[in-house]
């Protein structure tokens, strides 16, 4: 049996995404995760095999990667941790002789003014440093979180964003990025990269807000609400502070300048167009 790929953060969208795709390719995949209770959804997907264990314990990870071909590396999401798990997967990876790296990043980590993209920079700068194979994917937002709040677009036929709603973004379908990380597991030609992964048209709150509107088959508009509103909120929710802080930093840039890329690198790393935010639209809303 050929050697599985070890998913970090596997029990998390991305991660399932990403070991569906491998899947697809008949490529086994160890799955780590962070408790017991996420082994069942990593299996779900299609893992192979399954470790618990914390990113940040680098005997954990070097017990996880011990016999993969390689790993796709995601952290967990506004952890606050992004420079530490990174540094334990380096040291894991050297202690146990795995050099080959797909590392999970993220549209333009040169921003500071988004510590979680300037983290994954960071990150980016010391595994480039180790002499590992690494490839470095950077995909924009996921054009799935924007039906995270479905329930109040369609009842109240508002998008809500805590930015202005004509700023442009770069988004892309998390299938397209599970793709390409499946290719760059599986194929040699993309060893060595630094991928901008964006879907193949610039979008905006308004854009996308007549998007889910035409597919909902009712009007929806694109609203901007206060920041403060949205951190009271989020405060309210038991948000932890840290990831309060560093979002509201993130809408704070979105509002001034938005989050636009170029969708060229995706469609020449897919062989077609990557998928539009209407096309995602309907294929997940008309789920039987």
């Amino acid at each position: 049996m050929t050697s599985p790929v070890l998913v970090t953060g596997a029990a998390g969208k991305t991660g399932r995404a990403v070991i569906e795709a491998l899947r697809a390719r008949d490529l086994p995949t160890r799955a780590l995760v962070r408790r017991p209770e996420q082994a069942d959804a990593a299996r779900a997907a299609g893992a192979t095999e399954v470790r618990v264990g914390d990113m940040r314990d680098r005997d954990d990870v070097a017990e996880a990667l011990r016999g993969t071909t390689g790993v796709y590396h995601i952290a967990p999401n506004m952890s606050g941790a992004e420079v530490a798990i990174g540094e334990a997967l380096i040291g894991a990876a050297q202690a146990t002789g795995v050099r080959r790296v797909v590392y999970h990043s993220v549209l333009r980590p040169q921003i500071r003014a988004m510590p979680h993209h300037w983290d994954k920079l960071l990150v980016e700068a010391a595994l480039f440093e180790t002499g590992m194979d690494v490839t470095v994917l950077q995909p924009g937002p996921y054009t799935q979180n924007l039906l995270e709040g479905l329930d109040r677009v369609r009842e109240h036929g508002e998008l809500r964003v805590p930015y202005r709603v004509d700023a442009p973004f770069g988004m892309v379908d998390l299938r397209d990025v599970a793709e390409v990380a499946a290719r760059c597991l599986a194929e040699e030609r993309y060893r060595g990269g630094t991928y901008e992964l964006v879907g193949p048209e610039a979008v905006t709150a308004e854009s996308v807000a007549r998007d889910l509107g035409a597919t909902l088959g009712r009007d929806v508009r694109a609203v901007r609400i206060d920041p403060a509103d949205w951190a009271a909120t989020a405060r309210s929710r038991a948000v932890p502070e840290h990831v309060v802080t560093a979002l509201a930093a993130m809408f704070s840039y979105y509002d001034a300048y938005g989050l636009p890329g170029n969708g060229r690198v995706l469609t020449a790393l897919l062989g077609h167009a990557g998928t539009s935010v209407s096309d995602v639209f309907a294929r997940e809303l008309t789920k039987p």
